[in-house]
Parts: C-alpha cells; sequence; structure tokens
C-alpha cells in the first residue's frame, strides 16, 4: 500500500521572488506558501516590504524575478488568468480605499459590476446588501457615504466590498490600524467569523499583536529581503534573531499571548 500525499494546498505560492526600486533592493529570493483555509500573517519592521509582497502577489506590481502563483495561476500570465485570479480574490487596503462619493452600497456594487457587468441591477443591489448586513452593518449604513462612518464602519464596509463576488481568497492590510482596542477585538472576531462561515484563506499584514496571537493559524516574518521564519507562533517565537525575538518577546508581545493563552 502506497503513501497517500495529505500536504496541505498552497493557494500562494512565491519563489525566488526580487522586488527593487531603482538601485533599492526590497525582497531577494524570496519564498512563501500560503495554504488554503488558513489565517496567514505577516510582519516585519518598517520598510521589510509587507506591502510591495503583497502588491506583487496580487499582480499589481511586477516583480524583478521569481514566480507567484495565485489559485494555480502564474501572476505573469496572460491578461485573462490574471482576470480570472482578481474575480476569485477580495482585498481591503490600509484606508478602506473606499470611493469617497460613492455611498457604501454604491461601493459595494462596484466589484459586482466589474466583474458581472450583465448583472440586473436590482440584483446587484440586493447582493451589495446582503454583503452590508454580513458584515454586521445595518441596512441604513449602506446609504451613508464613507466620511459619515466611523472608523470602524469604514473598515466593515470595506471588508463587505472585498467579499462582494464571494472570493476564495481575501487580503487586508493593516485592517485593525487606527481601531480602538474594542473595535480591533470585534473586527479579529468578525474575521475568524467569516473565515469559519465562508471557507476564505486569508493574507493579512498586520503590525497588531492581539491580532496575532487571536485569529492567525501561521505567521512569517519579513527581514532581509526574506522570509527569516514562517510557522505557528509556538515556533516563531523561539526563533533565533534580534528583530524576532525583540518584537515577540516584549511587554505588549507577553500581553498579547497571554490573553490568547488564558482564553483558550
Amino acid at each position: 500500500m502506497t503513501d497517500v500525499d495529505v500536504s496541505p494546498e498552497a493557494v500562494i505560492r512565491v519563489r525566488g521572488l526580487r522586488n527593487q526600486f531603482n538601485s533599492h533592493v526590497v525582497h531577494q529570493g524570496l519564498d512563501l506558501d500560503v495554504e488554503r483555509g488558513e489565517i496567514f500573517g505577516v510582519v516585519g519592521g518598517s520598510g521589510s516590504g509587507k506591502s510591495v509582497l503583497m502588491r506583487a502577489v496580487l499582480g499589481l506590481r511586477p516583480p524583478q524575478a521569481g514566480t507567484i502563483e495565485v489559485l494555480g495561476q502564474r501572476i505573469d500570465g496572460q491578461e485573462l488568468e490574471r482576470s480570472r485570479v482578481r474575480r476569485r480574490t477580495g482585498v481591503l487596503f490600509q484606508d478602506g480605499a473606499l470611493f469617497s462619493s460613492l455611498t457604501v452600497r454604491e461601493n459595494v456594487e462596484v466589484p459586482i459590476k466589474t466583474h458581472y457587468p450583465d448583472m440586473p441591477a436590482s440584483l446587484r443591489r440586493d447582493l451589495a446588501r446582503l454583503k452590508i448586513r454580513m458584515v454586521g452593518l445595518s441596512e441604513s449604513a449602506g446609504a451613508k457615504l464613507p466620511a459619515e462612518l466611523s472608523g470602524g464602519m469604514r473598515k466593515r464596509a470595506g471588508l463587505a466590498r472585498a467579499l462582494a463576488v464571494d472570493p476564495e481568497l481575501l487580503f487586508l492590510d493593516e485592517p485593525t490600524a487606527g481601531l480602538d482596542p474594542i473595535g480591533a477585538a470585534e473586527f479579529d472576531d468578525l474575521l475568524a467569523t467569516m473565515r469559519q462561515a465562508l471557507g476564505l484563506t486569508v493574507f493579512l499584514i498586520t503590525h497588531d499583536l492581539d491580532t496575532l496571537y487571536a485569529i492567525c493559524d501561521r505567521v512569517a516574518v519579513i527581514g532581509d529581503g526574506r522570509i527569516l521564519v514562517a510557522g505557528p507562533l509556538s515556533e516563531i517565537e523561539e526563533f533565533d534573531h534580534e528583530w524576532v525575538q525583540d518584537y515577540f518577546h516584549g511587554p505588549r508581545a507577553r500581553a498579547a499571548g497571554g490573553a490568547s493563552r488564558s482564553g483558550s
């Protein structure tokens, strides 16, 4: 009887990635796998290239070298392939990136209209209302402009737009930045619930230690132009690197880790 390969499926696979701006090399020989169904956190010091990595994976900037596969498609392939990947992914940028002149409902309708231009307007509106309620906003919030919402509500509105076309893969850039601790914890709980209910894979850039300990299955640390270490937090905490030790063993990390373990 032969052994069966039960290794997890990688929905993001990066090999030998090089990102460079003029003479400044951000990434050199970076390798990364993100497995289906996990919440995968990415951390690193300022200037380590966390957002550059996410933009490369999304196909928003071509790398100088290396290969990127998302959901089985090469990102440097034909436009049709990139379009298929975009239809299966959702993105929440750090500031929400909502269109200020559109209502929340109209913002959520934008990706639906982009990917399904022939959908009747009435159905598109109904789907947008459903996504708005799904992220915990009232239907009345859908009629408001982004400027009329609190920071936490804008984050939820941005998440509703990211989920508009039922993606398999969700990208989040500092989703709890600017939120108070209660609002950040509520957003973490919402992400965990969405992952469970929708079967999402989540690629999450964050500096929020509470988020890392509360919802991330694995974490990757970027440093020196590459992935220094990737794995469960129990492994990350033991990794022998100055930045990693300072970050994961400082007072805030001990508080976040302690709260996570006491609540588990």
